[in-house]
């Protein structure tokens, strides 16, 4: 069987590639640029994009089961032809599909629903990579400028995504359900950052700003009324799921989610300081 990855380039599509292709299965990527696509070469790119369902016919020809996600293009943007992708889907015969979903419900998700596919939702709280936001500062810098009031988040290694999504392709873990994705640990930004300064023998240095410096920070950064509130308020009163480790991932791979260190340890050339040594 041929199983179908969109988004394959992404952090959790690319890590779904390699499982998927080390669990001996036939893998099928979709990318808008095959020729920047960078995955195994046991994986048969094929030029496609989600929000332009002319190029998919190709792309689920012979495909057993695909993940999907809900979202396309560079910034992100939310599908809003997914009746078109589903059919697209329906009409190959595709059988058993996993949904990257993000906060929303997206058009792909009901119309799932409304053709009788067997389908699964994964949705994670929180992503490791999500981090990265701080990557140019630690670089730069060595000192991260937050509002922080001490949150915990129990974010989850895209590569536990990915496990989860390939027991669900593969049917070890049914569908007709929602997986909630957390890691197996609920960190503050302190012990993030310490983990990162551990990763790459760097030491990292937490600013605490007040709401009133952090929101010119924003704002001097180029972020819209709208979103610094939003960042200001996920701070302030985050949604209480976060802040909790969810048993999922263990549940449905068999063993316990892969840790922060590990994940600053894997990208720890990203945060590694860029700063020009000082002259005596």
């Amino acid at each position: 069987m041929t199983i179908l990855v969109t988004g394959a380039t992404g952090t959790v599509g690319r890590s779904l590639v390699s499982q998927l292709l080390e669990a001996g299965h036939a893998v099928r990527a979709l990318t808008r640029d095959p020729a920047r696509a960078d995955l195994p070469a046991e994986a048969e790119v094929v030029r496609g994009d989600l929000t332009d369902v002319g190029t998919l016919t190709e792309a689920f020809a012979g495909v057993g089961a695909a993940h999907l996600i809900t979202f396309s293009g560079e910034f992100g943007a939310t599908l809003e032809n997914g009746a078109e992708i589903v059919d697209a889907l329906v009409a190959a015969g595709v059988a058993r599909v996993s949904v990257l979903g993000g906060w929303d419900t997206s058009t792909v998700e009901p119309a799932l629903d409304a053709a009788g596919v067997p389908w699964a939702l994964l949705s994670p709280v929180e992503f490791m990579a999500n981090a990265l936001d701080h990557a140019e500062a630690i670089r730069t810098t060595g000192e991260v400028r937050v509002h922080d009031v001490g949150r915990t988040s129990a974010m989850v290694h895209e590569a536990d995504i990915a496990a989860v999504a390939l027991a669900v392709l593969t049917g070890a873990a049914p569908t007709g359900q929602q997986y909630l994705l957390t890691g197996g640990e609920a960190l503050t930004l302190e012990q993030k950052l310490a983990a990162i300064a551990a990763a790459t023998g760097q030491p990292v240095t937490l600013t605490r700003l007040s709401e009133e410096d952090a929101r010119a920070d924003l704002a001097a950064a180029g972020l819209t009324p709208e979103m610094i509130d939003f960042t200001i308020a996920l701070e302030q009163d985050p949604p209480p799921i976060g802040s909790h480790p969810a048993p999922t991932v263990a549940e449905v791979t068999g063993r316990a989610p892969r840790t922060f260190a590990l994940w600053a340890r894997e990208n720890a050339d990203a945060f590694r300081a860029v700063r020009a040594s000082a002259r005596p």
